[in-house]
């Protein structure tokens, strides 16, 4: 079983699509955010609905009753997630140094080479 790693200030991915909806709606119903996220795929209203109630929980969105349901309301801005997200990478890859990845972005592009399966950390972990 694997160890749950440090608590993250970024939210998980359908976490993050559910507030990229409700960014793009300025707020909205577990039916709306639902709606919005069919086109990328079929997810049951109840997912939505946990999503939506755990990003509520940590403090990512707001809801309010509106008669038999809840409205959600994004409290993080785009730009607030995307400074933790910076930072999080600048504090993992870059030992919190944010000259270091500045000159990794000013570097040309390099061709990535991927590490034969024999000689990679995970064939060394199986």
């Amino acid at each position: 079983m694997r160890n749950p790693g440090p608590p993250r200030d970024i939210p998980p991915p359908l976490e993050l699509e559910c507030l990229k909806a409700l960014w793009g709606m300025g707020e909205g119903s577990v039916r709306d955010v639902r709606q919005k996220l069919v086109g990328n795929r079929n997810l049951a209203y109840t997912t939505v609905m946990t999503v939506l109630d755990r990003l509520e929980k940590r403090g990512g969105v707001t809801r309010k009753k509106h008669g038999r349901f809840f409205v959600y309301t994004p409290n993080l801005s785009k730009e607030a997630l995307r400074r933790m997200a910076v930072k999080e990478v600048v504090d993992s890859f870059f030992d919190g140094s944010e000259e270091a990845l500045l000159e990794y972005l000013k570097r040309p592009a390099e061709r990535v080479e991927r590490v034969p399966p024999e000689d990679s950390m995970e064939a060394a972990l199986l």
